[in-house]
């Protein structure tokens, strides 16, 4: 009896461990995953390669927008058939997690060349926590990662596997909500509360979606970066048969979110590379969501406050302050281009 009653005691003292290493672990929303040897031309040249020989699904790439235009940038969308599949059981509404975002850019001293990732692990316990199958999720997005991070190793360079600000703790991100004092500005609420609708109560879906696309092909992108209105369709993704994710972009966004990230960091900024947030590049795009759930099809976009938390919460709390009307800025012009009063629903 005391020999079973010490087995449990030390079974139990284990699986404690290992819960309490879980939450205790950190996860980086980005994840460089390759200092590349050659300069930023070749780097994009042999990464592009490898990525067409892969299962990945590329959807867009895009020249990004860097303040100054003194560092070049580029984003890949990119999806995987595995992971969709992993996921074909999910709520509409966490199409996002399923969104692939791959950036090369140069940083630094010397204008080096890097590739970094959004986190699919990160964003898995984002979206997925509150799902019952977040185990399954967290093993897919972990898998995923693997593959985006030996499609990488593929370019001549050497493989990183270094986390990047913003870095929480699993807890932080299960229910993301916000971080410190900062949680009042995205009303205390995780991603779902965060999907504000700009149309709802819809009944046809394909309508729908033909409607946003046809609103946002629509909006000629601005080509200001002072000029917030005016969209550019990066790219329209059917996740899944309830759910389709548009991808949009201007250059206000691209210039407002990596200068306000720039600003009080120092380091990787140098004269030759003065905007260290090309690191955030896959950030973007901005994301309009159609999701039919249960019936009810609705046009939503998040709470920019939540979202420039959820990628730029290190450029510091004074940033934050100090811009605080940009969210509102962004989310007024998404607003413009495919809300209800932008006389696109009238027809």
């Amino acid at each position: 009896m005391r020999s079973l009653l010490k087995s449990a005691l030390v079974a139990w003292v284990f699986l404690f461990a290992m819960s309490s290493a879980h939450a205790d672990q950190e996860y980086g929303i980005f994840e460089r995953i390759l200092a590349a040897s050659g300069d930023y031309t070749s780097t994009v040249a042999a990464f592009e390669k490898a990525l067409a020989a892969s299962s990945l699904t590329l959807h867009a790439k895009r020249d990004i927008y860097v303040p100054e235009g003194k560092q070049r940038a580029k984003i890949y969308i990119v999806t995987s058939p595995a992971y969709m599949a992993a996921a074909a059981g999910e709520e509409a509404n966490t199409a996002s997690a399923q969104i692939l975002r791959i950036g090369i850019y140069e940083y630094g001293p010397g204008k080096k060349t890097f590739i970094n990732m959004a986190n699919p692990v990160a964003h898995a316990h984002v979206f997925y926590s509150e799902g019952d199958n977040l185990n399954k999720m967290l093993a897919a997005a972990n898998k995923v990662a693997a593959e985006i991070r030996a499609i990488a190793a593929q370019v001549p360079g050497t493989p990183e596997r270094k986390q990047l600000e913003p870095i929480r703790e699993v807890d932080a991100l299960e229910g993301f909500n916000g971080d410190g004092p900062a949680k009042m500005m995205t009303g205390f609420s995780d991603f779902e509360g965060n999907q504000n609708p700009m149309v709802e109560d819809e009944e046809n879906f394909a309508e729908v979606v033909a409607k946003v696309e046809k609103a946002i092909k629509a909006a000629p992108e601005s080509g200001d970066v002072d000029e917030s209105s005016g969209w550019t369709l990066l790219t329209k993704i059917q996740v899944n048969p309830n759910a389709v994710y548009f991808g949009i972009i201007n250059d206000y966004t691209q210039d407002r979110t990596l200068r306000i990230n720039s600003d009080f960091r120092s380091d990787g900024k140098t004269d030759d590379a003065p905007i260290p947030g090309v690191d955030h590049i896959t950030a973007m795009p901005m994301e309009v969501l159609v999701l039919n759930m249960d019936g009810e099809v609705s046009v939503i976009q998040y709470g920019e406050m939540w979202r420039m938390q959820l990628y730029f919460w290190d450029s510091g709390y004074l940033a934050f302050t100090k811009n605080a009307i940009i969210p509102a800025i962004i989310e007024s012009a998404i607003e413009e281009a495919v809300g209800e009063d932008s006389g696109l629903w009238d027809m």
